[in-house]
């Protein structure tokens, strides 16, 4: 699954079993977090610190997703649930911009580049 958060933008899917290498089957009570870069996962850490903070973000350069973290499947559906109920704003985009000020604007112009892509697909 892709979640485009205020605090940035994930890849969630099963972790692999056993070294996690390519062609192991999944591991349906691991999630593999995946980020492009490191200060959303860092940032993900900072806010869920109960469920994220012991987990370390493995640098996996040379992959899609240069950035991953492990983390037991009942805590991030505790993360994920959370992002869901702190949900309080009107406008995504908008909500990226006042989160993350100056240091987001990379982020929040790549949403908008997402929006526009997306809305192709409406039409």
């Amino acid at each position: 699954m892709w979640l485009f958060t205020k605090h940035g933008f994930f890849s969630a899917v099963c972790a692999r079993q056993g070294n996690g290498k390519h062609g192991q089957p999944v591991d349906p009570g691991r999630i593999m977090v995946r980020a492009r870069v490191r200060g959303h996962l860092e940032a993900l850490q900072r806010r869920f610190a109960d469920q994220l903070g012991g987990c370390e973000i493995l640098d996996s350069g040379g992959t899609d997703y240069a950035y991953r973290l492990f983390v037991a499947k009942p805590a991030w559906m505790q993360v994920a649930a959370k992002l869901a109920e702190e949900t309080d704003y009107d406008n995504f985009k908008s909500e990226v911009a006042r989160h993350q000020g100056k240091a987001g604007a990379a982020y929040e112009h790549a949403l908008h580049d997402v929006w526009s892509v997306m809305n192709r697909l409406q039409k």
